[in-house]
């Protein structure tokens, strides 16, 4: 992205605050913030603002940015006038006190008070990182427990909705040329026997007394959480663009997807794969540690079923997308989605034995 694409909006914002000595704002500067796969982010200084992070809102995922900002600042307001213990990024306001610009390109932008002394982790080296990150999770949805979460728009509908990818992955059964049909054989069987998944989701999507709708953040890992350069001391949460209500295992599950495998998503080192104990029994550990109180009875008795149902749902969301000739999510070479479908099949293989052998947890009764 070229000076030309942010600099109308870094000067937007950067008049929020005093002008230079010389009666205008300086030239802004901004350097790529890496790390997010969705949004351009950008560090901005050389203005009379402080150093700020600058951000456009892709459009092409979130098709109403504005619902995205509205929803953010909801929760900012409600932490604020609730003397909430939540912390958040600051956000910065324009000259007409809008925390969103749209520029004359049509691009979305919002601005956050810089955090210097921030860095963020790709995994969590030790037990005590994925406990502190399941800590700093399960307080953001503890802190707004009071929230209505009416007042939430679903900016990406059916997100965690397992019975919806279930529904596109038998679609894409249906409607799939022979050959990755075929390629592909054995995958699908292995995901169609664990229906009984889906159908204990609609037993939780259906009974919210038992399984509560409260603010989930949506992308729980240890990527969007914000740690001290040098006490390592978790700072803040990051990243609310996927806040929406939700259901007591989408974070969870989150973190226990992207946290407590050996290897990454993409990886292709199958016999590599495992759950590393440690990591998962830290995570759950800091999780309940601050969302035990809350939690229903069934929502405690079904805990471990979290990694269980996101695990299961980005594999069909993989398959999926690898029957539908590569739709949604970016590959590098043919047969990267199905791939990354065997990757996270053999990842809940795992699990699934993890739970059974060492918490003695039962998959297949959910009364």
């Amino acid at each position: 992205m070229s000076i030309l694409d942010y600099r109308e909006a870094a000067l937007v914002f950067a008049r929020t605050s005093a002008v230079t000595p010389q009666g205008s704002v300086g030239e802004p500067v901004a350097t790529p913030v890496t790390g997010g796969l969705i949004n351009h982010s950008y560090k901005v200084n050389g203005t009379a603002e402080p150093a700020f992070l600058l951000q456009q809102i892709n459009k092409n995922v979130f098709k109403d940015p504005p619902s995205v900002q509205e929803n953010f600042m909801h929760i900012w307001n409600f932490s604020r006038s609730h003397s909430a213990s939540i912390e958040l990024p600051e956000p910065l306001n324009t000259p007409e006190g809008s925390t969103l610009f749209k520029d004359s390109a049509g691009n979305f932008w919002r601005a956050f008070r810089f955090i210097e002394d921030g860095t963020t982790r790709d995994v969590a080296r030790s037990a005590e990182e994925a406990f502190t990150t399941a800590q700093t999770f399960g307080h953001f949805t503890a802190s707004l427990q009071s929230f209505n979460t009416t007042l939430l728009h679903a900016v990406i509908p059916d997100f965690h909705n397992l019975s919806h990818r279930y529904r596109q992955f038998e679609q894409a059964v249906q409607t799939a040329g022979a050959e990755r049909k075929e390629k592909a054989a054995t995958l699908i069987k292995e995901l169609q026997s664990r229906e009984k998944y889906k159908a204990f989701y609609e037993t939780v999507r259906t009974h919210p007394q038992q399984y509560c709708i409260r603010v989930m953040h949506h992308d729980a890992k240890i990527a969007n959480v914000l740690f001290h350069r040098k006490s390592g001391e978790v700072i803040c949460a990051v990243d609310f663009d996927t806040v929406m209500p939700g259901h007591y295992f989408s974070d969870l599950g989150d973190m226990i997807r992207s946290m407590a495998c050996s290897l990454d998503e993409s990886s292709t080192d199958f016999p590599g794969i495992h759950i590393r104990e440690e990591i998962y029994n830290a995570i759950v550990s800091g999780y309940l540690s601050v969302m035990e109180p809350l939690l229903t009875p069934e929502e405690k008795k079904h805990i471990h079923h979290a990694g269980i149902f996101l695990i299961y749902m980005q594999a069909l969301r993989f398959l999926t997308d690898y029957l539908e000739q590569d739709r949604y999510y970016r590959i590098q070479h043919p047969e990267q989605n199905k791939d990354r479908a065997q990757n996270q099949l053999v990842l809940l293989q795992h699990l699934e034995s993890f739970l059974k052998e060492t918490h003695h947890y039962s998959l297949e009764s959910t009364d």
